[in-house]
Formats: structure tokens, C-alpha cells, sequence
């Protein structure tokens, strides 16, 4: 399935429940040059990257409803989205979380509060 080309460049998805961390990652993203989709939920994560595949996915984990883990897996499971990096940003950054993380097929997890400079990383580890 072919992806129409993004003005500003590539694309991600921002998921997170909580606006002002939604709407702070999309203002770094759109910074660096990239296109930036968002959903509130796991759900309409999935919605979203089934419809418009993104390059890269940022999860919060802890959401109400289904949460990042799940909508990882589910994501992961579905060859349309399964090569989508996912990068899980959360409050839940404990060691046991990171290993968790990449268990259910996270990239990586970075910690709430998280700087720019983490997140720019983020990107150049998916190739953006």
C-alpha cells in the first residue's frame, strides 16, 4: 500500500491521554520538520496508524481504556503496522519498565519529564 508523500517531511503519531504532553512532543516533532498525527487512546492509535501509517509511533503507557502496551501488541500483530517503530514515552520509566517496553515490541521508552534532545534521538534511531 502506498503512502502519499508528507509536506513537511515524515510522519508520526503522538498517543497520550494528557494534552499538554501530547501537544508539547507534536511542537518538538513539527520543529525538527516532521508531519504529526495524534490520538488521546489506544484505540484511535490503532485507527490512525491503520489508516495513515505513520514512520514512527510516540505511546504513552498509562492510558485510560486500553493502554500503550496493548495497542503495541495489537499494532504489532497487524502486518499493515507491525514495521512501525513505536517509541513509549511515559511516567513508568522504572528498569523493569524499559524491559517490559521492549517485550512488548517498544523501541525504546523514555521517561516523563523527557527533554528535545531525547526525543531528536528517538528519530534518528528510526531513521528519521
Amino acid at each position: 500500500m502506498a503512502q502519499a508523500p508528507t509536506m513537511q517531511g515524515n510522519l508520526a503519531l503522538v498517543v497520550d491521554d494528557a494534552a499538554v504532553d501530547r501537544d508539547r512532543i507534536v511542537e518538538i516533532l513539527q520543529s525538527a520538520g516532521w508531519q504529526v498525527d495524534t490520538a488521546g487512546s489506544g484505540r484511535e492509535a490503532i485507527e490512525l496508524a491503520r489508516s495513515r501509517p505513520p514512520d514512527i509511533i510516540f505511546m504513552d503507557i498509562v492510558m485510560p481504556g486500553m493502554d500503550g502496551f496493548e495497542a503495541c501488541r495489537r499494532l504489532a500483530e497487524d502486518p499493515r503496522t507491525r514495521a512501525i517503530p513505536i517509541v513509549f514515552v511515559s511516567t513508568k520509566s522504572q528498569r523493569a519498565d524499559h524491559l517490559w517496553a521492549r517485550m512488548q515490541g517498544g523501541r525504546e521508552l523514555i521517561g516523563k519529564p523527557f527533554t528535545v534532545q531525547q526525543l531528536l534521538s528517538s528519530l534518528r534511531h528510526a531513521g528519521g
